[in-house]
């Protein structure tokens, strides 16, 4: 069993691992300066109490402490670690296989396993996220994503402790894959990082990843799009209009493989958030928690 660990709100903005970590934040806000300082009335309106003090937004602060506690209390010490999943990988391979050992240099090892965890990581996060929208059971956990009517960071982590739940073992998964692999091939794990983190992974969060909740509409030019989620792609994803696209995290290059993308230039983004009709039940965080379980009504 994993070890459960225990993290305060306040440790997430010193975190390089975790999305809110003040240099995300404050490169982000840069981007966000930069950008907006041509457009005053989208600057107005990206920064204004209409959308910071929203009910929605509200919500998502307290919210973000709950689901904290969930982690710590229920996610952590349910979820197999990547530690573990390595270990059955590299044992079955090494049991059926026998020994392996490809000549390679260190560095070219290093490039190389960083990059697949990276990429794998991505990819089993598109196909998780894609279903989460497909399979009716999994959409009633991941509309509690989808229910917030303004972005902000911090709507990033109003997710459903079930969602939280097939996220841990996906990421245990995909890492613990990638690294037996890796260890029975090369018998080394060494990655390229920054921070103690995927250097791939910083370069994402650095780059204005907490652009994507907010109401920032920051596109790339469309070649970029195709291969990399810009802002303004996952804000569509937020949208009524487009929740079925863009299903990618930091890349959308599974959006054009898959045939999900939609590029922010081509695309008219509406309002954030459910139906109307379907709001009612995610006002409040006890809401938010309860409704997935509560049998829809036949008519």
């Amino acid at each position: 069993m994993p070890t459960v660990i225990e993290m305060t709100p306040w440790d997430y903005f010193f975190d390089p691992s975790k999305r809110l970590y003040w240099l995300y934040l404050a490169s982000s806000a840069l981007i966000a300066a930069v950008f907006l300082l041509r457009k005053p009335k989208m600057l107005s309106h990206a920064f204004s109490a209409m959308i910071w003090w929203h009910p929605s937004a509200r919500l998502d602060y307290g919210y973000f402490i709950v689901s904290l506690l969930f982690k710590t209390l229920l996610i952590f010490p349910l979820v197999i670690s990547a530690e573990e999943v390595t270990r059955i990988v590299y044992t079955f391979l090494a049991s059926y296989l026998g020994y392996v050992d490809i000549d390679m240099g260190y560095g070219s090892v290093m490039v190389l396993y960083t990059l697949s965890l990276f990429l794998f990581s991505d990819f089993t996060r598109y196909w998780l996220h894609r279903w989460l929208h497909t399979i009716p059971f999994l959409w009633r956990f991941h509309q509690v994503h989808h229910s917030a009517r303004v972005l902000n960071p911090l709507t990033f982590y109003r997710v459903h402790p079930v969602e939280n739940l097939l996220f841990g073992f996906r990421y245990a998964l995909s890492a613990g894959v990638v690294s037996g692999i890796f260890i029975f091939l090369f018998g080394s794990l060494e990655m390229i990082d920054l921070l103690g983190v995927n250097a791939f992974i910083v370069a994402f969060l650095a780059l204005g990843s907490n652009l994507r909740h907010s109401h920032v509409a920051l596109g790339f030019p469309k070649r970029i799009e195709k291969w990399v989620s810009s802002p303004a792609q996952h804000q569509l994803h937020h949208a009524q209009n487009t929740m079925n696209k863009n299903y990618g995290g930091a890349l959308s290059l599974w959006d054009t493989l898959f045939g999900t993308l939609a590029l922010s230039a081509d695309t008219k983004r509406s309002r954030f958030g459910l139906r109307r009709e379907q709001m009612e039940a995610y006002r409040t965080i006890w809401g938010l928690l309860s409704k997935p379980f509560i049998p829809r009504k036949i008519s």
